[in-house]
């Protein structure tokens, strides 16, 4: 009997299989879409390149205090801090992060260096074209990773209004 068993199961494995070959396929349309991500649509969650956020001032928040280094479990996250000066405000702090490094040759998207950052100035945005020829590209520098304004204004798709309220895929802001 465990025979005939094996050949029910294998049997109604395969009926699924050909039930699904004769489907229609369901694609994204990427990379020919609308919008600025072109057609790729994304999960709430989805853990895509790091974004360096602002505060409401402008200012970055980062304060070097080197927490997303010290949490990261594939040794991806370089910083050197700096002091700021009454000249050079960088960041709402005494210090900020001078040079901010990310390699994501090493970098598994595991979200502990945004769980462990204390000013929430490290956050995952929706970013998702890595592919390079050249591995030396897949280091991001600061100014790669940094928000060209305040998340509250829009930079970051993550915190698009459209986003967070109907869960549609974010849009660039006006102007970028």
């Amino acid at each position: 009997m465990p025979i005939l068993e094996n050949i029910a199961a294998i049997a109604k494995g395969m009926s699924i299989t050909f039930k699904e070959m004769f489907q229609p396929t369901v694609v994204e349309n990427y990379p020919d879409g609308k919008g600025a991500l072109r057609g790729a649509r994304f999960q709430e969650r989805y853990r895509g390149v790091h974004v360096l956020q602002r505060d409401e001032n402008g200012l970055e928040k980062c304060v070097a205090c080197f927490l997303c280094a010290a949490n990261c479990p594939a040794n991806c996250i370089y910083i050197e801090a700096a002091e700021n000066t009454a000249e050079n405000r960088v960041s709402g702090a005494e210090r900020y992060a001078k040079v901010y490094n990310i390699d994501y040759n090493r970098c598994i998207f595991c979200g502990y260096c945004v769980e462990a950052c204390p000013t929430d100035a490290i956050t995952h945005g929706h970013g998702f074209e890595l592919a390079t020829f050249n591995a030396t590209n897949l280091i991001y520098r600061k100014e790669q990773l940094l928000a060209a304004k305040p998340a509250h204004l829009g930079s970051n798709p993550v915190f698009n209004t459209a986003e967070v309220i109907g869960g549609a895929p974010a849009e660039a802001a006006p102007g970028e």
